[in-house]
This record gives structure tokens, sequence and C-alpha cells, in this order.
């Protein structure tokens, strides 16, 4: 597949996202170098994280990800063949609530800079909405940070539509940068709020779409094809309550999908997402070279329009 453009952005990139919350948290620091290698080795080359990844593992500060990010990128000098894109205002160790005043948006790009080791951020995303502070100080302290050449575009990850939209009327009125990009939680099994709230209004605004979740939780890998399955898994309640009726019917629409592809359902799950004419790419995180490999496919593949049908109607919330 060739590649995509992020909204109105110049980020172009094969579209495949790698997810950094599992750096320090499910892998380790050399394991996360291997799996980073081989995914640039693939081409692909947008990584995805957060100034508060892993904060909720006990014993971490939420700087885990980005620091083990920084480090490989320090290692391999390879700051011209990737892009980064990483997030401001969720809750950490030292930041309860969340926060998207201007004074510590400057402060924290500062702290992620120098995690990262690198002097630019690609996409700075706003990761939670913090109402008590107003759209135009937030989009002031992005515009600081772009014209002193530290972060060149910017994003929101789970704010409401409301305050997109508000977002994107300020800019637009007091000349100030506009979000180019939203990240939304999208999949095969979690329809309904993107597609009813979101969708119309980045098509409208020529926004990208990034999506998390993309495998509902690991629910759409096939690894658990019945509820005894997930008994030991980590995400265990996430995974239970999708295995109702029209759970099953997703997953035998993927199973019976791959098996006409002859790949696996993870990649037949994000091929999906990727035949989706508003979404721009998936985010992924694997745990080892084999994961990813399997994720990779999912650019190849081409779906037909009588397997996109099987699909839409299993998954029609």
């Amino acid at each position: 597949m060739e590649k995509v453009k992020l909204g109105n952005s110049e980020i172009e990139f094969r579209p495949i996202v790698f997810g950094g919350n599992v750096f320090g948290w499910t892998v380790d620091e050399q394991q996360s170098f291997a799996i980073l290698d081989a995914f640039v080795d693939m081409g692909f080359s947008l990584i995805d994280t957060s100034n508060n990844y892993s904060h909720w593992v006990p014993g971490h500060t939420g700087s885990e990800s980005e620091t083990i990010l920084g480090k490989w990128i320090k290692k391999r000098d390879i700051r011209n063949k990737i892009q980064i894109a990483t997030k401001v205002g969720g809750r950490r160790i030292d930041n309860s609530k969340p926060n998207l005043a201007k004074d510590y948006i400057i402060k924290s790009v500062e702290e992620s800079l120098t995690r990262l080791q690198i002097d630019t951020i690609d996409l700075y995303q706003s990761h939670y909405d913090d109402l008590t502070t107003g759209v135009d100080e937030t989009l002031e302290a992005y515009q600081h940070l772009i014209q002193a050449g530290k972060i060149k575009w910017i994003g929101a990850s789970n704010l409401s539509p409301e305050r997109i939209m508000e977002s994107l009327a300020s800019a637009e009125e007091h000349n100030l940068p506009s979000y180019v990009a939203i990240q939304p939680e999208y999949n095969l099994y979690d329809r309904a709020k993107y597609e009813n709230q979101y969708e119309q209004l980045a098509l409208d605004n020529h926004l990208g779409v990034i999506t998390y979740y993309s495998l509902a939780s690991g629910f759409l890998s096939g690894k658990y094809r019945t509820i005894d399955d997930v008994q030991n898994a980590k995400r265990v309640d996430a995974l239970r309550e999708r295995f109702n009726e029209r759970g099953i019917r997703i997953l035998d629409a993927l199973a019976t999908v791959a098996h006409n592809q002859q790949v696996s359902m993870t990649t037949i799950a994000l091929a999906w997402i990727l035949h989706r004419p508003s979404v721009t790419a998936p985010i992924v995180s694997a745990t080892s070279i084999q994961q990813l490999e399997e994720l990779a496919k999912a650019v190849e593949v081409k779906l037909t329009n009588q397997e996109m049908e099987l699909l839409d109607s299993a998954s029609m919330p």
C-alpha cells in the first residue's frame, strides 16, 4: 500500500501506526528495540506514544515509553526515517487530572523532547480534555511551540466532538494552529460512537483519523473464540462483555474472511479499518516480531465488496 497523508499536515507514512504504550510495560527495553527495528525495516515510520505511558503500572511514573523510544532513536540514529507522535494533558502520577493549561503544555513538551532525545515532535496531541481550560489557551500554547520549532502539527485524542468543533472554530477565528488529526476508539466491535459522532466531523474538516483499540482489547485477534478462553486474559472484563450474540457474529465473519484471504483474523480486522474511507490508519501494538508481521499484512490485503459487506453486516451497531 502507498503512503497516506495525515489530514492537512505534511506527515506521510505507510498506514500502520505503532502504539508505544507497550514500551516498558509488556515489553522490556531490549525487545522494544527489536520490534521498532522490525517496524522500520517493514517500511513503516509513524510511532505513537504519550508522556504518561505507562503510569498505570505500579512503580511507574508515566515516562517509561518516551524514555525507551528516545534511547532507541539515539542509538539507531534514525530520526530522519520516522515520525513521532506523542501526547500531553492526560493523567500522570504527579498530575491526577487532565491538564491543557498553557504553562503545563510548555513545561511538558520540554520534558517529552528530553526523554525522546529529539528536537521536534511531528504530531503533538491533546490527550484528554481539560474542561477548566479554554480552547484558546491550549491552542495559544501550541502556537508558541510551533513558532519555537518544538512541534510541527497538533491533534486531539479523547476530546468531545463539541470541543473539537470549538477548537477548529477558534483556530480559524484567531489565526491559531488547527488540529489536523483525531485519535478515536474504533474497530469492528466498537463502531457506533465514532461513526455517529466523529466520522462526518472528520470528513467535513479533512481531519486525519488514527484509531486506537483497533483490535478491541484483543477481542478481534482470533485468540479468543469462546468466553472460557478469556478467563486468564489481562483484559478479562473488557473481553467478557463482548462475548454476546453480536460479538460472536463478528468473530465468525472475521474467521470466514480470514480463511478466504489465507491470513489471520487480526490482519482482517485491521484491513477492515483501512478500507473505511474516513480512516487514515489504525494504531497497533505488538509484543513480538511475529505479532507485528501479522499486523503489517493488513496493508496488503484487498477485501472484496462481498467480504466488506459480510463484515459490515455482522458488526452493524
